[in-house]
């Protein structure tokens, strides 16, 4: 009786927990499918927000269309495929297969679990695959709206338009890529099906299936090499992509026999695929399967040979005269991919007369040159502008401004709010995120400006922002979006936000902009806040109204890359201040390529690219948020393509405000990497380039290394205001960086980006001369530390509890010489502030130093004498607090005061030679009386 009731019983929790574990599946795909249709409209809330709702539709659409179509032809062709062998196989295949579980015995249909297996392995690879190519739908946009030829330009091999290679070869390769895969899986599982159907079948003598089913795998070999005829058909095209010792592209070698046998191979290919489809429908056996593959390896086989032999034997022996073509169109498409044709080259006589420099006619050169180190200025603006802890200065940016009538070059740092260094007790969700919302001003000074007491020249400081030149202002100092505003922050709420400290109290604000997702009613505020991580303080909030904004995507890098993801953005964005008052972050937007033909092969941020162009600039209202992509280059045929796919996203450059267009300038990261392959490709002679008789490299100076020490490092592209020699113009905004020789110090050449006006984007080389050298910057520090007096002193500060910091090295063509300028600030152990201490000009033959630039340059040019005595002696009486002579009090006479100055130069003089000597015991006695002689003058400042 009891067994009778148990068997109903037992089904009954089964199904439970099948309907059960079917609800939490449809419940987690509820939850999982909503949380992304939240998402998505928040997102599409920020891009309207922005102006940019027709931008966020397009993305959307491409990206699940992609995803949509790959993910569908996948399903379809696996699901079909298997579908078709388990039909070829039908009457291979058991019936059913009995297996243990437990100790009890299960009789599986086999045809149906094959169904279902074939069903489920095809959904799931579809899913990954549309997932995959999904990332890849850049590729397939550039493919299909891409403009036709781009250009008019073609390669010198197949003759195919340059639009060939940027838009429909990426696009083949993923195709290409794509089938491969596909057909590899369809074989495995034709290969599955064979092991299954012939363990069916009687076994031989041998102990094998008496007859194989061979059908459905001469028929997957068949797809296999249809896909791998197309993939070889491409390769060919891949092959002016290549890389080799000499030079990249195709070689002798590639154009008489590579390409031919490629060709062969593929044509072999197509070939063994009718073989093995046909053997399939006729009478399906092994043998077909050899047929099929054989002819494709002969093929690769007889041309592997043929190509080893006219390399080893015609090109080897001959290489100059074979390859010389080919060189020189890796030269000449290398050039035009990275820029490099837009370098103009001019000879530098590099004079060593002092003379040359023709100071009186490059005085506007003379009274930029920046003195202020970026590290040094940042190290000194964090000690006397941040105010408070919470506030930092993540950058220093260097521009140019009209400033009374004359253009000038200035350093600017934004003063930006830092979460982190709020103290803990007041990190709070209400703080964090209604309070402290935005950081406040700007610093601005002059690349040379020093204050009595060492400290910059401010045009721009404190907060409020103070302004020290008329016509100069901020009127909107709040700074929403910027370097570190990486977190969301709602505004228009009933809380006042923290502006900047004020005395004891602080100032407060309400944000005025028109930035943001408007929150809305509680359903709209409580979905938008669920996105956000908020779902338990937005929406309960008293303080959060319905007229209030969530900012989100504050942080400038960032925003940009979510609205233009196909564009790679320089992580250096600068800051303006506007004419009006207001202030904006500029971003530089590149595109580039990989498939360039004939073009050398670099890399940035770890991503292979052969075309590069500074195609857009991305504005940023530092306010309101508001993002403005402007394009300047109209002959990039990648942002021609763009444009295409959103003609609602991009401006020309001539809508941006004319006051605007004076700030933009010559990216660095595009003139680092321009550099880099311009040292060698500045070679257009095929032979020169071929035996490497000029390759440059980009000068290195000395710096501090990551462990603090002195060492060689490559130098970074410096933005300099001066006038061009040979050029009528007035001062312009470039940008510059020194060449040497591979592996030597003496500079050869130099080369400045340009900025302004109608000479923006194109830059001008100097070549110096190759009949004798001229000293490099490693060759000018080398002079500086083999000054007796400049070394002696460098050593005594180093050793006084205080270290020496050596500048950024400038070296600037100046009428028909090289200037050369280095400041060196000394660091107390206990101080985080720099000083400047000296200043160091040097043309090729003379070397100066003094404590401020007018001194140094007065040494230079030979109106004064450089004496670190006097130097020391004037920042001794600094020190002291002593004044001159012509304003001692009554307490004191000059001659004095005078004689004490004597003495302590002749001490510091003869403690420098002691010390050179080796005379250590009496130059530590030298060093003594220098003391008591320092100790009397501060007896004399009181």
């Amino acid at each position: 009786m009891p067994e009778t009731i148990d068997w109903p019983m037992r089904g009954k929790p089964r199904a439970m927990r099948r309907v059960f574990l079917v609800l939490v599946i449809l419940l987690a795909f509820i939850l999982f499918a909503g949380r992304s249709a939240v998402s998505y409209w928040v997102d599409l809330l920020w891009f309207r927000s922005l102006g940019y709702g027709e931008v966020f539709w397009k993305t959307w659409g491409l990206e699940w269309g992609t995803f949509a179509v790959f993910a569908v032809l996948t399903f379809l062709i696996l699901y079909g495929a298997m579908l078709a062998l388990k039909h070829t196989h039908a009457e291979d295949l058991p019936e059913d297969h009995t297996i243990y579980l437990a100790g009890r015995p299960f009789t599986l249909p086999v045809g149906r679990a094959l169904h279902l297996a074939a069903l489920g392995v095809a959904v799931l690879i579809a899913l990954v695959t549309g997932a995959a190519i999904e990332q890849e739908w850049p590729t397939l946009a550039l493919f299909w709206y891409a403009p036709g030829a781009a250009g008019g330009l073609t390669d010198p091999i197949f003759s195919k338009p340059l639009g060939f290679y940027l838009f429909t070869l990426p696009a083949w390769q993923l195709i290409a890529g794509w089938l491969l895969t596909l057909a590899i899986l369809i074989c495995i599982a034709a290969a599955l099906f064979l092991l299954i159907a012939g363990g069916a079948r009687a076994l031989d003598r041998h102990g094998l299936p008496s007859s194989l089913p061979w059908r459905g795998v001469l028929e997957a070999a068949g797809f296999l090499l249809l896909t791998l005829a197309l993939h070889e058909f491409v390769g060919r095209y891949e092959l002016l992509l290549e890389h080799h010792t000499i030079f990249d592209g195709v070689t002798y070698t590639d154009a008489h026999v590579t390409l031919i046998g490629m060709l062969a191979i593929t044509v072999a290919l197509l070939a063994g695929a009718v073989i093995a489809i046909a053997g399939g429908l006729l009478k399906p056996g092994g043998r077909w399967l050899a047929a099929a593959v054989a002819p494709a390896i002969v093929c690769w086989v007889v041309f592997s040979l043929l190509g080893w032999y006219v390399s080893t034997f015609v090109v080897k022996p001959n290489q100059l005269d074979r390859e010389r073509p080919y060189i020189a169109n890796n030269i000449r498409m290398t050039r035009a991919a990275y820029g490099l044709d837009r370098f103009t080259q001019r000879e530098f006589p590099a004079e060593t007369d002092p003379g040359a420099a023709d100071p009186a006619n490059n005085q506007a050169t003379l009274d930029n040159i920046r003195l202020w180190d970026v590290q040094a200025l940042q190290d000194t603006l964090r000690q006397v502008q941040e105010i408070r802890t919470y506030y930092d200065f993540p950058d220093i940016d260097i521009d140019r401004y009209e400033i009374g009538g004359n253009l000038h070059e200035v350093m600017l740092a934004a003063r930006e709010l830092n979460l982190d260094r709020l103290p803990d007790s007041s990190r709070n969700w209400i703080n964090d995120k209604l309070i402290y919302t935005h950081g406040y001003g700007i610093t601005m000074n002059p690349v040379n400006g020093f204050t009595p007491e060492g400290l910059p020249t401010l045009y721009l400081s404190n907060m409020p922002v103070e302004s020290t030149v008329p016509g100069l202002e901020v009127t909107q100092p709040e700074i929403y979006f910027g370097e570190l505003t990486s977190s969301d922050v709602y505004v228009k709420t009933r809380l006042k936000e923290f502006n900047y400290p004020e005395g004891q109290s602080n100032n407060l604000t309400t944000y005025d902009g028109t930035g943001g997702i408007v929150l809305g009613g509680f359903l709209r505020r409580a979905l938008i806040s669920f996105d956000r991580g908020d779902i338990t303080k937005v929406p309960f909030s008293d303080d959060i109204t319905a007229q209030s904004r969530l900012l989100m995507r504050r942080n400038v890098r960032d925003r940009v890359a979510e609205l233009a993801p196909f564009l790679t953005f320089d992580q250096d964005p600068y800051i303006v201040v506007g004419d009006n008052g207001r202030l904006y972050w500029i971003l530089d937007g590149f595109t580039s390529s990989d498939t360039y033909p004939y073009s050398t092969q670099s890399s940035l941020n770890g991503e292979p690219l052969n075309y590069m162009r500074n195609s857009v600039k991305a504005v940023i209202d530092a306010y309101d948020g508001t993002t403005t992509f402007y394009v300047f280059d109209h002959e990039d045929p990648i942002v021609a393509a763009w444009r295409a796919i959103y003609p609602g996203l991009f401006k020309d450059d001539a809508a941006m405000p004319a006051w605007l267009r004076k700030h933009v300038r010559y990216p660095e990261l595009l003139l680092s990497l321009q550099a880099e392959v311009y040292g060698l490709y500045h070679m257009t002679d095929p032979e020169v380039f071929y035996n490497r008789e000029d390759q440059w490299t980009v000068a290195t100076q000395t710096g501090l290394s990551g462990s603090g020490d002195q060492a060689a490092q490559e130098m970074v592209p410096n933005f300099v205001l001066m006038k061009i020699p040979g050029e009528g113009g007035g001062l312009e905004f470039v940008e510059i960086l020194p060449f040497t020789p591979i592996s030597r110090n003496n500079m050869i050449g130099w080369i400045a980006a340009r900025s302004d006006g109608a000479h923006y984007g194109t830059a001008v080389v100097f070549d110096f001369p190759k009949t004798r050298l001229v000293d490099g910057p490693q060759q000018i520090e080398a002079r500086i530390d083999q000054n007796a007096q400049l070394s002696g002193q460098l050593t005594l500060w180093n050793q006084q509890g205080s270290h020496v910091l050596r500048g950024s090295l400038l070296v600037i063509p100046c009428g028909k010489a090289l200037l050369y300028a280095e400041p060196i600030y000394l660091q107390a152990e206990r101080s985080p502030m720099p000083e400047l201490r000296l200043v160091v000009l040097a043309l090729e033959d003379r070397l100066a130093y003094g404590p401020n630039f007018d001194t140094a340059l007065a040494a230079l040019f030979g109106n004064a004498p450089s004496s670190l005595t006097s130097t020391v002696a004037a920042q001794t009486l600094a020190t002291a607090g002593a004044q001159p002579a012509a304003a001692l009090g009554p307490g004191a006479t000059a001659p004095d005061l005078n004689a004490l100055i004597g003495q302590a130069s002749r001490d510091f003089d003869d403690y420098q030679r002691l010390t050179s000597e080796g005379k250590l015991a009496e130059a530590g006695q030298k060093l003594d009386d220098l003391k008591q002689v320092l100790a009397q003058l501060r007896a004399h400042s009181k």
